[in-house]
């Protein structure tokens, strides 16, 4: 089987979920992708309920019931599946410019299926269930075009990549 990694895909890892503002609208709020082995840097706007339970699963929070990723997870491994892989792979035309789309892979029971997901969306289960992600070559090519430009949203984007995560809830003392 042909995986991600073979057809020129980056390997990224999670890295924050952050919200910038660099005018004067509401802030953006923007996850961060890191590469595992390659220096590249993703950032996405995504929307406030998703950047809510991203960072909470990247700072270790849990809700006292579950949201929208939880349940999805849980439904997966009700029916006894498992996430595979999470990739960020096209670019989908939208009203007003480019958003990318995402794919999610599933084994089960009855085999691996591909299903379709936005990018927020996909993460988040990543995020939960530890799965890795892939990026395509053409959706990094995007994000770089992005940040060069003298839009708006390429100023959040940049403030994204240079702000730092959230603070970290301290653990337990080793004592």
């Amino acid at each position: 089987m042909t995986t991600a990694a073979d057809i020129g895909f980056a390997e990224m890892r999670l890295s924050k979920a952050v919200g910038v503002a660099s005018g004067e609208d509401s802030p953006s709020l923007v996850v961060v992708l890191d590469g595992v082995s390659q220096d590249r840097r993703l950032p996405i706007i995504i929307g406030s309920t998703e950047a809510l339970a991203l960072s909470a699963s990247l700072e270790g929070r849990e809700f006292p019931r579950p949201m929208s990723p939880q349940f999805a997870a849980g439904l997966v491994h009700a029916l006894g599946g498992r996430i595979r892989r999470v990739r960020i792979d096209r670019l989908v035309p939208v009203r007003d410019g480019t958003a990318y789309g995402s794919t999610v892979e599933v084994e089960g029971a009855s085999g691996v299926a591909s299903v379709d997901a936005r990018p927020s969306d996909a993460l988040n289960l990543a995020a939960l269930v530890h799965a890795p992600i892939f990026v395509a070559p053409e959706v990094l090519a995007d994000a770089e075009g992005r940040l060069e430009s003298d839009s708006p949203e390429a100023a959040d984007l940049r403030l994204a990549l240079k702000s730092a995560p959230p603070m970290e809830r301290p653990g337990p003392d080793p004592a």
